[in-house]
């Protein structure tokens, strides 16, 4: 089967077509994604309003380009699939509204798709790995650890009680007087910089649940930068090392106690994954690779183009619960909120699942 793929929960329009073949393997034919980031620079973030203005102005043309890079038309695809939620509201409704206008002119299935679970199954695209897999979702606006059992059974083992590792990022990066979008330029500075040079907290350490909080070590960060200012360029490098170590340290620690509970409760994870932005940063990677050996597993990161948002990994989720008969009628609603464990599909039997999950911003 042939999806189109609709992604516009935040600052990057996207399209893509994705093909998924009887044995449940995947192939992209189209991924079109056009960055908004210039157009939110001079604000130091995304400005929303901005953000679904583009969305509107834009959309149309990219799913044209996606369309003509596959070679298909609206004919050939089985299903059209739209980011739902959650996100920004304003851009969430131009995806998913396009998305119902297509498949309602041209008799296809709609199927509204949680962000984050396209996020998540992303791993079954591009190596094919199968259920169960502990997942390590990490960007702008999430931090969770998550037990994927199947599509549409995902069960939250920790989460991030206040910041998530991508903002804390991004706040670090605007502190420090650094460009947008922050993330990279502090991994960039960090490169030069000292990671001993600055003490600071690691949040959560040593706790048995596998939640996260990173306010505390953002505002350790700014009383630091506030002793020395003004602040030199080596001074900018070893604060962004000091805060990119602590950042590697926690999630080391956290991500520990995720695989404890994963392997309590459901045996032994068929991989780590890792999804989302910050799945980019490097030194976030390799320790990574050194948990998922540790525990006896591998590591599954997909190329960078599909850690960030995109349309395939959208296009992919409607596949695989297209091939599921998981669809949605056209009155499906738009979401700013949607927790990925409150993604309905086909679930197997969990005794854990009525344990309370960890409170979440998200």
């Amino acid at each position: 089967m042939v999806v189109l793929g609709i992604e516009t929960t935040c600052d990057e329009t996207a399209a893509a077509l994705v093909e998924r073949q009887g044995d449940g393997r995947g192939k992209i034919l189209s991924n079109v994604v056009l960055s908004q980031v210039s157009e939110h620079a001079a604000f130091g973030g995304v400005v929303p309003e901005i953000a679904a203005r583009a969305h509107v102005e834009s959309l149309d043309r990219i799913i044209t380009k996606a369309m003509t890079q596959a070679g298909r038309n609206y004919s050939d695809i089985d299903g059209v699939a739209a980011a739902a939620g959650p996100g920004l509201i304003g851009g969430v409704i131009v995806g998913l509204t396009t998305a119902k206008a297509i498949a309602l002119v041209n008799e296809k299935p709609l199927i509204a798709v949680n962000h984050l679970e396209a996020h998540a199954l992303t791993a079954r695209l591009t190596d094919g790995t199968p259920f169960p897999y502990c997942l390590f979702l990490a960007s702008g606006g999430h931090t969770q650890v998550v037990a994927v059992r199947g599509v549409g059974d995902y069960v939250r083992l920790g989460t991030t009680l206040d910041d998530a590792i991508g903002e804390a990022f991004d706040k670090t990066a605007k502190l420090l007087g650094l460009g947008y979008p922050g993330g990279p330029q502090v991994e960039k500075e960090a490169e030069k910089g000292d990671p001993a040079r600055f003490t600071l907290p690691r949040p959560m350490f040593g706790r048995n649940d596998a939640d996260f909080s990173l306010s505390g070590l953002k505002t350790a960060l700014r009383l630091e930068a506030e002793k020395i200012a003004p602040l030199s360029d080596q001074d900018v490098a070893d604060l962004c090392a000091s805060f990119q170590q602590a950042v590697v340290d926690v999630v080391l620690d956290r991500l520990r106690a995720g695989l404890r509970a994963f392997r309590t409760r459901y045996g032994s994870p068929t991989a780590l994954v890792a999804a989302g932005g910050v799945a980019a940063n490097q030194a976030i990677r390799k320790v990574l690779h050194r948990l998922a050996f540790e525990v006896g597993t591998v590591l599954v990161a997909p190329p960078i183009e599909l850690c960030t948002d995109n349309g395939a990994m959208i296009a992919w989720a409607g596949a695989e619960r297209l091939a599921l008969g998981l669809t949605d009628t056209l009155d499906v609603a738009p979401r700013a909120r949607w927790p990925l464990d409150e993604v309905t599909g086909a679930r197997a039997p969990d005794p854990y699942r009525s344990l309370k999950p960890s409170a979440s911003p998200l």
